[in-house]
């Protein structure tokens, strides 16, 4: 259960495939778990387009922003994370950022004694005693190999030990994730688990020192998003009518959103109101969902349908993207250890470094049996063009660089 194609690859490469769901699925269940009542298209926009939902909590916004930025850190840096001080703590500075009355607490262990709502539980209170606890939790869970076991033990111990001022369920959720995004197993996201149910099962932690229904919770739970996230077949589904109703609606709204080079705040807005104009009252809802997803699918090969052209579709990319690679000295160098050229590239003041393997050059530049930096010379604007599609597209290695294969080369 919750194995991946992925399973043989680096850590968190199963993750990065499906972060984009995951971030807004795993923010909004464990921030429902704590009450939040964003509801889950509410949450999308506020986590792709930055968009607060009329008349909402900022509290509960900074929750999911929270969410959505710590979960990003898990998957990003999944080769490193682990059941640790430097994972847990940072873990709990992310998630309680700008939510605590303490703001230096963030990311601390407990120096203040603290109550449990509706239990009687009574946490340890002396800080000696939460900093020795803490450190063996984490040795426990390290020493753990059983991905399946680990994840159960955090959603137990950390909760029950209750390390940090507040906060410290949403990081045991988050925390229950590690050995599956380490392991490119599906992930923990907790999709359907009543609060009812849940706060039940740790309240029968707390109280009676029983894990048989948090046991419970934690097996369906899981089924649940295995489920959910299981790898679905290719096939051709039945045209969707109501998207062939609106198609040319649907074309003008997207053609005006990247002709005007509108980044995810104005676009947000301007989808809005549009639909508020041009939609009747019955199909807004429907129409706006659509209109946002096909927005976020937009790539270099699906953008020719909006009748856009490559200029506009690319300098709309910076904007939306937030994001720019220009390459204004030339540097460049041959990796003799991995048979590439590896030349540099500036988002604004960033260095980000950009590579070329021998094979895309002898393949698509006629470089066989030529100096290969010789090759790139004479073919460099064509070859930046390539590594800046891929750059604005987040097509990226897991250390930030750009890598030309031979198969990202259409011609």
């Amino acid at each position: 259960m919750g194995k991946t194609k992925a399973e043989v690859e680096a850590a968190g490469t199963y993750a990065k495939q499906i972060l984009n769901r995951l971030l807004i699925d795993l923010s909004w269940n464990s921030s429902r778990l704590e009450g939040n009542t964003y509801s889950l298209l509410d949450t999308r926009r506020l986590i792709e387009f930055g968009e607060e939902a009329q008349g909402g909590n900022r509290l509960e916004a900074q929750m999911l922003l929270n969410h959505k930025d710590a979960i990003a850190f898990l998957v990003s840096a999944a080769d490193e994370i682990g059941f640790n001080r430097f994972t847990i703590l940072n873990l709990h500075g992310i998630l309680a950022q700008n939510l605590l009355a303490d703001d230096a607490a963030a990311g601390r262990l407990r120096r203040i004694a603290v109550g449990i709502e509706k239990s009687a539980f009574h946490p340890l209170e002396v800080p000696q005693l939460i900093e020795e606890c803490f450190n063996q939790v984490l040795a426990t869970a390290d020493a753990i190999r059983d991905p399946f076991e680990q994840s159960p033990f955090s959603m137990v111990q950390l909760p029950y030990l209750q390390p940090f001022d507040d906060v410290n369920k949403r990081v045991s959720r988050l925390a229950a994730n590690i050995p599956f995004i380490k392991g490119n197993l599906s992930p923990l996201s907790f999709t359907g688990v009543p609060r009812s149910s849940y706060t039940d099962a740790i309240l029968g932690v707390y109280e009676l020192n029983k894990v048989d229904l948090l046991k419970d919770v934690f097996i369906w739970a899981y089924e649940r998003s295995a489920e959910r996230y299981a790898a679905v077949k290719q096939s051709l589904g039945n045209p969707d009518p109501f998207r062939q109703r609106h198609r040319e609606a649907l074309r003008q709204l997207l053609g005006d959103v990247v002709r005007g080079k509108m980044d995810r705040k104005m676009a947000a807005a301007y989808i809005a109101e549009w639909v508020k104009n041009n939609v009747t009252a019955e199909d807004r809802a429907t129409f706006r969902e659509m209109a946002e997803s096909d927005l976020l699918s937009l790539h270099e090969g699906n953008f020719a349908r909006l009748q856009v052209r490559p200029s506009e579709f690319a300098a709309w990319q910076v904007a939306w993207e937030n994001k720019e690679l220009t390459f204004p000295v030339p540097e460049e160098k041959y990796d003799t250890a991995r048979d590439v050229v590896v030349f540099w590239g500036l988002d604004r003041d960033q260095r980000i470094r950009c590579i070329i393997s021998e094979e895309a050059l002898n393949d698509h530049f006629r470089g066989d049996n030529r100096n290969k930096l010789e090759v790139f010379r004479e073919n460099r604007p064509a070859i930046e063009e390539i590594a800046r599609r891929k750059y604005l597209s987040r097509r990226i290695e897991p250390d930030g660089s750009v890598l030309i294969r031979t198969a990202d080369i259409p011609y």
